[in-house]
């Protein structure tokens, strides 16, 4: 049940806040979260009410809307268009996204720092991201570096060889890890940019 985690995060209530009030242990709504156990109908109910959705909807058969309350996402700070420097990781603040978004994973927002992604991505533009760890070759990703919390945006490719990582900008050069140095590094998709907003 992973709209469950979307829409507790939507609705900036911790685990702690919905079990208190379904009236069960943190542990037994972690597990409703994580699909361990399943809530029987009351719980179901009662947590589409909370929510202010339809139990379809948390059971993962109804793709529309979040009825009424807007869906919002964490930004969490600032990714590098150029060189990788440490991510942020505190929760700047929560930002809407469009109900068509409902259907995917866990996403969260960084906002773009640099001027490697130029003219696709520029300082200031807000990236949302899907969490996952695959990416189709050509996608934009936000990559981890260096095995730590060094994180840098790009453009990707993969292919037998190793893993590349592209600038839109002519005046950077593309990176080149090779199979060993993406183990070893390692080299690790975080997500892929699903959408892009700019202030004009």
């Amino acid at each position: 049940m992973n709209n469950l985690k979307i829409v507790r995060r939507a609705n900036k209530l911790t685990q702690e806040k919905v079990a208190e009030l379904l009236g069960v242990e943190r542990s037994t709504y972690t597990r409703y979260e994580t699909g361990a156990i399943q809530p029987d109908n009351d719980k179901l109910k009662k947590l589409a009410s909370i929510y202010n959705v339809t139990v379809d909807f948390l059971l993962g058969v109804d793709g529309k809307t979040i009825a009424e309350k807007r869906m919002a996402i964490p930004l969490l700070g600032a990714v590098p268009a150029g060189t990788p420097i440490e991510a942020i990781e505190d929760v700047e603040e929560y930002i809407d996204i469009y109900p068509r978004f409902v259907k995917h994973g866990e996403l969260f927002a960084l906002r773009v720092q640099g001027d490697s992604m130029e003219p696709d991505l520029r300082t200031g533009d807000i990236a949302i991201i899907e969490k996952q760890d695959y990416i189709d070759n050509g996608d934009i990703a936000v990559v981890r570096v260096n095995g730590d919390d060094d994180v840098t945006l790009k453009r990707v490719k993969i292919n037998t060889r190793g893993l590349m990582l592209i600038p839109s900008n002519p005046a950077y050069d593309p990176v080149f890890f090779d199979s060993d140095q993406v183990s070893s590094l390692p080299v690790t998709i975080i997500g892929k940019v699903i959408e892009i907003r700019r202030r004009l």
